[in-house]
């Protein structure tokens, strides 16, 4: 008996400890299931964007701004970044690839680490022109859709793989629907574009110049720096009517490849949040509830499959000096090149200290040229330097004969700058002037003439006019300059000193 209680015990717990083994490999299997359901729940990571367009188009600002980046640095060849994409229903996130190519069209080379037969399904492609060159927008988009056209061609694509891509992108453009239509249910021309992964209804015709040129992929063209449609209006004199001209002919474009349009500016900060929004719309079919945006001009947006030639001859109303069918480049003229006159700078040998101190030394011993300066800085006047005006006084002291005598009036006249005849009249009122404002003089301002060179200046003011006077009223006879006349004795001098020192005291 007790050995086949221990037989039984012992069955007991072998039999427990497969149970427990089985829960261990049912809560195992139940762990690996969850973690598989919210794999397929997540965020895909293969997702990719393809920047194509010319330099100085704005791809690296407008990238920078999609990251939030405030400081972006631009590559070289094909440059890799990354957007930061965040799920708040699900609270998953993930990272969205981004290449952005050189803006040269020989880089197209590159483009095969960026986009491959496997992941071609998972790219969008993004084509920026900007406005600050609009006369280059429809070639520069036409190169690089031709370049962008040439690469898949070269993945030699399976057709029948490249056929179901084509017609996946022309139901998505049949079965766009406006923001809040898609829940009127009783319109069944509108589908939502949430069943279209298993839709097997047959692709309808579509509309003319619609997908003329379909590359299976989703392309989104973006228009930057539109805040520099001022500065055209401004400097190019651009009207109304060119930006309608410049609109109709990019979204003629959009059609043929069944892209969305964007004018963005990230300078005003303008569409792109927006643009960030449809991107996550269109790549991880986040929920987009924005209409399409055409009354500024600055800031349109036109989702793929909203657009139709209609709308766009709405444009043409606006026209008047161009029409539609007008070659893009005759109406959008590119300005002609200003070239600048290349001037060269002279380089300045300096002169060496004592040759230029030896140089002024001559000049100054050969008289110079110029009038002379006072110590304070200021040009002396040219009557002061004249030897026709100097002292009276000075004058007679040194050669002993009155002024009356020393030559022909009439060769003094000559002499004086103003020529004969009226000078001696300005001059006399001149000084007369000068002599009629003594009490002014008397009490300068403070900082004012010295009292000692304001008697000089009608010292000097008296005597000229004693001058003139006696040259007017007792003019010597023309012999008189050519006879030489006896030298008047010593007191003459002193007469006349003295009278002149009387003068200065008036």
């Amino acid at each position: 008996m007790a050995l086949g209680g221990v037989r039984s015990a012992l069955s007991g717990l072998s039999d427990l400890r497969k149970e427990k083994a089985e829960e261990k490999e049912n809560l195992w299997k139940k762990i690996l299931g969850e973690v598989q359901s919210s794999e397929r729940n997540k965020l895909p990571s293969c997702k990719s964007v393809l920047v194509l367009g010319d330099n100085e188009s704005g791809k690296t600002t407008l990238i920078a701004k999609l990251q939030g980046n405030e400081d972006p640095k631009k590559g070289s060849g094909l440059e890799y970044a990354y957007i930061d994409v965040r799920d708040e229903y699900r609270d998953d996130h993930t990272r969205l690839s981004v290449w952005v190519l050189d803006g040269e069209p020989v880089h197209g080379e590159l483009l095969e680490y960026a986009m491959s037969p496997k992941n071609l399904e998972h790219t969008l492609v993004l084509l920026t022109v900007s406005m600050t060159t609009p006369w280059g927008i429809m070639d520069q988009l036409h190169t690089w859709a031709s370049t962008l056209q040439d690469h898949i061609d070269k993945l030699n694509l399976d057709p029948d793989y490249f056929k179901e891509r084509q017609d996946k992108m022309s139901r998505l453009w049949q079965d766009y629907v406006e923001p809040g239509d898609e829940l009127e249910a009783g319109s069944p021309m509108k589908r939502s574009s949430r069943n279209l992964d298993g839709d097997e209804d047959p692709v309808l015709p579509l509309a003319e110049n619609v997908l003329t040129r379909n590359l299976g992929l989703h392309v989104i063209v973006v228009v930057t720096k539109t805040d520099y449609m001022s500065t055209l209006e401004k400097d190019f004199d651009y009207k109304e009517e060119h930006f309608d001209f410049i609109q109709q002919s990019i979204r003629k474009f959009c059609l043929q490849y069944g892209a969305a349009l964007f004018y963005t500016s990230v300078k005003e900060d303008k569409n792109c949040d927006l643009l960030y929004k449809y991107l996550v719309h269109k790549i991880y079919n986040f929920p987009f509830r924005t209409p399409a945006l055409v009354v500024e001009k600055d800031a349109v947006f036109i989702p793929a499959g909203w657009d139709n030639e209609k709308k766009i001859a709405i444009l043409y109303e606006n026209m008047h000096t161009m029409t539609p069918e007008d070659y893009y480049t005759d109406v959008i003229v590119r300005p002609p090149v200003v070239r600048k006159a290349m001037t060269r700078e002279i380089e300045v040998q300096v002169e060496e200290e004592q040759a230029f101190l030896a140089r002024h030394l001559a000049q100054l011993q050969a008289g110079g040229t110029g009038a002379p300066h006072t110590p304070q800085g200021r040009q002396e006047s040219p009557l002061r330097q004249s030897p026709a005006v100097q002292k009276t006084s000075d004058r007679r002291v040194a050669t002993g004969v009155p002024a009356n005598q020393m030559g022909s009036p009439k060769k003094a006249e000559m002499n004086k700058p103003g020529g004969p005849g009226p000078s001696e009249g300005v001059l006399a009122n001149f000084f007369n002037s000068l002599l009629s404002k003594k009490t002014a003089i008397n009490s300068p301002p403070t900082g004012g003439i010295k009292t000692n060179d304001k008697a000089a200046m009608r010292s000097d003011a008296a005597a000229e006019l004693d001058r003139l006077t006696r040259s007017k009223k007792t003019p010597i006879p023309p012999t008189t300059a050519t006879t030489n006349s006896t030298p008047p004795p010593a007191t003459t001098a002193t007469t006349t000193n003295n009278t002149d020192a009387n003068s200065s005291e008036c």
